[in-house]
């Protein structure tokens, strides 16, 4: 008999109704496991052209309320237009070491200038500079002509050593993905893999889950 040997047991049976339970404390564990950059997330969006497109950000939370992944980002860049012109998105976090992968997808929600606000203020000044400084997904002449446009937004708030306040641009805020499908896999030895796809029904907030062969 095939030896069943999954790297950990978060989706043995009997599978919970709601699945965020597991996808929150799988994003916890691995922020403490000591991985690089364990809230890397691929996002991907659809342009105008209707063709995919996909960049890694930062998962910045799990909102177990509104059963989202949460993100900011420059809401002018181009997957910022890309979900202006179409509110929905894909998301995958894969945490090889830890043997496990979330694959999701689902509506998209702008946070609130609230959220956005309490989040850039946790951002580190440099990185508060650069967001300002850079008009993102733009073309640009050169490099030093970047790292001039933010030199200038440095000069606007005391100089790149102040502790100047440095005002979020309303350009610059959060989303969030309402997840409506969400996929967790687990790896197994000879990959036979362990993966359940949860689907959440429109009417009723309602999840149904299946499981799906590796």
């Amino acid at each position: 008999m095939f030896e069943d040997t999954p790297r950990d047991h978060s989706l043995s049976d009997p599978l919970p109704t709601d699945p965020f339970a597991i996808l929150l404390r799988w994003f916890i564990e691995a922020q403490s496991s000591g991985l690089l950059n364990p809230d890397a997330m691929i996002v991907g969006t659809v342009d105008e052209h209707g063709d995919p497109r996909a960049r890694t950000v930062l998962c910045r939370g799990v909102d177990v309320g509104r059963g989202a992944l949460v993100f900011y980002t420059n809401r002018d860049s181009a997957k910022g237009r890309q979900i202006a012109g179409r509110a929905r998105a894909s998301a995958v976090l894969y945490w090889d070491p830890l043997g496990r992968q979330i694959c999701a997808a689902g509506r998209i929600e702008s946070t609130t200038d609230a959220e956005s606000d309490e989040y850039w203020s946790t951002r580190p000044r440099l990185s508060q500079l650069a967001a300002r400084g850079s008009r993102q997904s733009q073309p640009i002449e050169s490099r030093a002509a970047l790292l001039a446009q933010i030199d200038a937004e440095a000069e606007r708030f005391g100089g790149l050593d102040s502790t100047q306040w440095v005002p979020r641009p309303p350009h610059w805020g959060g989303y969030r993905i309402v997840l409506e499908r969400l996929e967790l896999w687990v790896a197994s030895s000879g990959r036979a893999h362990d993966r359940v796809l949860w689907q959440r029904d429109h009417e009723s907030s309602s999840w149904r889950h299946s499981r799906l062969q590796p």
